[in-house]
């Protein structure tokens, strides 16, 4: 009843391949399932951006406002210094303007978000349309 005539007790020096090909087996069925979805894609027509300016006459009389935020949160408007309580009756009246101007906003780099969306949300509450952000171009670019 023996299953073996080899009586050798010595170590067995052959490598089991049979759990690297069921390895192998499953990620080969999952590179033939995902591989056509990965391959389909969505065809989007993006719109072509112009940028040539066109030349209105009226929006080359509208001089934008500009208004300047430090860290400290003091304002200054089109460079001139002014208070909170200023600059929220100038935008009062400005947006009362047909056409109305558009509004630039500068800030140091180290201003608190706070204190700008605090400018934007009282621009926007006396009816300012259209507000700009002023920055910089990045070095190297």
């Amino acid at each position: 009843m023996a299953f073996s005539t080899d009586n050798s007790s010595g170590p067995m020096n052959d490598i089991n391949v049979t759990p690297l090909v069921d390895v192998m087996l499953v990620l080969l069925i999952i590179f033939i399932i995902t591989a056509p979805l990965m391959a389909h894609k969505v065809k989007v027509e993006l719109p072509e951006a112009n940028l040539v300016r066109s030349h209105d006459e009226e929006n080359d009389r509208l001089m934008p406002i500009t208004i300047a935020v430090t860290e400290d949160g003091s304002l200054y408007w089109n460079d001139e210094p002014i208070t909170r309580e200023v600059m929220e009756s100038r935008l009062s009246s400005v947006a009362q303007q047909t056409p109305q101007p558009p509004l630039n906003l500068r800030a140091d780099r180290t201003t608190r978000t706070g204190i700008i969306q605090d400018v934007i949300k009282v621009a926007q509450g006396q009816g300012m349309l259209d507000i700009g952000f002023v920055a910089t171009k990045e070095k190297g670019q």
